[in-house]
Order: structure tokens, then sequence, then C-alpha cells
């Protein structure tokens, strides 16, 4: 069986797990008492990088990075991720941490306030993006629940200059020149609390993934409203119609499996409990036409426990792993593409985010 590592951002540190001959060993927590929102697993060099986004209630945010799968990390001597003097502004939260996949050496930091940054020696210093921290719609960007967040960065491996990323609520926005200029791409998302449903920007994107088969195919959980993009994020089609509810956080894409991926549907956003309070993944297998729950060694019982827009990932195993972290502190895993689950851990803090990857 491949050997995976799995890492666990809580409301109170990084928890860490290797898979090795079907068990799993944990440790942690790394960061103890600091809030992990972000995550990022760099396995383009021979050597893995870990990345992580750490909130201390002290100190303020910062990014750590380790070389030894997380047994010892670094923190930058200057902040790796500031805002320069004259934005006015303060970096209150790391929401994304994701290795460019056509570009080594290069990560991209998402942040609240919304922005996005570039960093071009694997995440030890990061630089504003600053046509699109500049872009003309920016006054008219307003927080959402969780506050004005940059959480999805999605980059393109057949093209270094294409990069889509997500805000909170501000919608979906991409590039096609290397962060030189950006276009709100967000028709057919609706926006169900604002007096024109179908607004140019606006939306409170939730997150989105790729699929594995057609690069262009991409996935969005919207607040309210699951969509498939066939054109690279430029329309979006409506596909939550099989779904128990439409409302949720988080979506992941199959490593491997074209036309497949997942969500965690949840009531409402009023009811932020799982859909019919059951513990269920929902797959679909053909690009959204159909979708069917999995449960298989989940809890079968009520449940209450809410997934997040960053705690559910795939692996790039063979059968491919799926897991995911709630906010009761579980963390479940499936090693055969989420046909059956077992728990990995229980009574954690918040999980906040989960990224995990296949170690060669």
């Amino acid at each position: 069986m491949t050997e995976v590592l799995l890492a666990v951002g809580t409301r109170k540190g990084l928890f860490t797990g290797r898979r090795t001959g079907g068990s799993w060993t944990f440790e942690g927590p790394h960061f103890n008492a600091q809030a992990v929102y972000s995550i990022g697993v760099d396995t383009r060099s021979a050597v893995p990088r870990l990345l992580v986004g750490g909130d201390s209630s002290h100190w303020g945010p910062s990014v750590f990075h380790s070389d030894d799968l997380g047994r010892t990390w670094t923190e930058p001597e200057h902040p790796a991720v500031r805002f320069p003097k004259d934005t006015g502004a303060s970096l209150e939260r790391v929401w994304q941490l994701h290795p460019a996949a056509a570009e080594p050496g290069v990560v991209y930091a998402g942040t609240e306030p919304a922005a996005l940054f570039r960093s071009e020696d694997r995440g030890e210093s990061f630089a504003l993006v600053r046509p699109l921290w500049e872009h003309p719609t920016r006054s008219d960007w307003v927080p959402g629940g969780g506050g004005e967040a940059l959480h999805t960065v999605l980059t393109d491996p057949r093209d270094a200059d294409a990069v889509t990323v997500a805000v909170s609520t501000a919608g979906v926005f991409r590039s096609r020149d290397r962060g030189a200029s950006w276009e709100p791409s967000n028709r057919g998302v609706s926006a169900v609390f604002l007096p024109d449903p179908a607004p140019e920007f606006g939306q409170c994107v939730h997150k989105i993934a790729r699929d594995a088969g057609d690069l262009d195919r991409l996935y969005l959980q919207n607040h309210w409203g699951v969509y498939r993009s066939d054109d690279a994020g430029a329309t979006w089609t409506d596909i939550g119609g099989g779904l128990p509810s439409d409302f949720g956080f988080a979506v992941a894409g199959h490593p491997h499996r074209p036309d497949t991926a997942y969500v965690f549907p949840i009531t409402a956003d009023s009811d932020r409990v799982p859909a019919g309070r059951r513990c269920r993944v929902f797959r679909t297998g053909d690009a959204g036409a159909s979708w069917e729950p999995l449960g298989t060694g989940l809890p079968q019982g009520d449940h209450f426990g809410t997934v997040l827009r960053d705690a559910l990932c795939t692996d790039d195993a063979d059968p491919a792993g799926v897991y995911f972290g709630n906010r009761n502190g579980e963390v479940y895993a499936s090693a055969d593409d989420g046909d059956t689950w077992q728990r990995l851990l229980a009574h954690l803090p918040d999980v906040l985010c989960v990224r995990a990857a296949a170690l060669s």
C-alpha cells in the first residue's frame, strides 16, 4: 500500500499522520494553541515540503515550512506574508497555500483581507499580486460570514499563466496572464442573498475543485448551489439537483478518475449541520448528472459534525484516498475512492483543514 501523509489543521494546532502498510501513526499537536487554517503539501521536489499558515492569538499569523515531514519547522526571520505599507492593510489570516501546478518553486497564498500573494522560493517569502488587490470592483467586495477571505487558488498544469481564485463574498476571478489582469467569472452562479441574484461579482463561493480528466472542468460549491464549469470557469451550470441539500462548504475532485467529485451537504445556511443529520459524503461519477451517498463505516445515527471548506480532500494514490474532518474534532478516511470509511481521530479541536499526499 502506498505511503500517505495526512495533515490536519485544527483550532489548536496541527496533527500529522503517516500510513504505511495499512496502519496509521499520528503526531502532534504542532503549533500548540495556534489555529491552522491552511496547509500546503509540495511534492514537486525530491524532498517534500509542508507549508502551514498558523494563527497565534498572541503573535499573530505566520507561515511555517518543514522539509522533514513535520519533525522540525522553520519560520522565516521576517514575516513571509505581509501587506506593503502603502496598502494600509495588515494580515489577519492565511487561508490558502497552493503550490503552483506548472511552476516549480512557485507557491500562492490567499489571505484575509482578500488578497493573493506569490512566492518564487517555495513559500519562504511572498509578494502581493497588486492587480487583484487594486481591481476596480474591490471597493464593492463585502465580507462573508467568515470574513473577507481569498480562500481558493487553482493553477493549470498546462499553462502557468492561468490562475483562478475564489473570494468570499466577491466570487470567482480569473487571470490568463499570470496575475497581471483579472476578470470576474461568475456567469451562472446565483447569489440568492442579493437583490439581483445574478450579478457580475458578489457571489459567496465556498470552494472550487478541478476535474481529473477534463482540466477545463471545474466543480464549485456555493452558498446555496453546486455548479460545474466546462470552460475553465467562464460559465457555470447548476448540478445540485440530486443532492439532499445544495448548501455546503467543501468540494474535492478525484485525483485520477474523470467526472468524479465529492461534496458534503449541509442542511442550510441557518442550520449548519449535515443534511438530514447524517454523516455522508456524496460522490458523482458523471460530472454531476447524479450523486450517490457514501456512508459505509461512517456514523449511522444523528450527527452534527460540519465539514468546512478546506476539510475535505483527496490524495493522489491509486485507488484514491478521500479524507474529511469536522467541527466535532473527528477525522475520517477512505482508502478506496470513498466506498468505505474508517475513523482515524476523534476528540480533536475543531478541524479547519485537511491535506493528504502520496509519498514516493
